[in-house]
């Protein structure tokens, strides 16, 4: 019987946790969805722009 209460306690506990969730504005999300594919853009194109570097500086050494 003990597990039982603490089961519902924890689910109690849960529910007040999840009460006191403050979910971003639908500007907030969009705002932040623009920075991060913004950042996936850059650094795709800095890591492209190094592999090509790479690349032919290996096949400069390899000859």
């Amino acid at each position: 019987m003990e597990r039982i209460a603490q089961l519902k306690q924890y689910l109690v506990d849960v529910r007040t946790e999840a009460r006191k969730v403050v979910w971003p504005t639908r500007k907030e999300t969009m705002q932040t969805t623009i920075v991060v594919f913004s950042m996936v853009v850059i650094v795709s194109l800095f890591l492209w722009i190094v592999d090509a570097l790479l690349a032919l500086v290996v096949q400069w050494v390899i000859g």
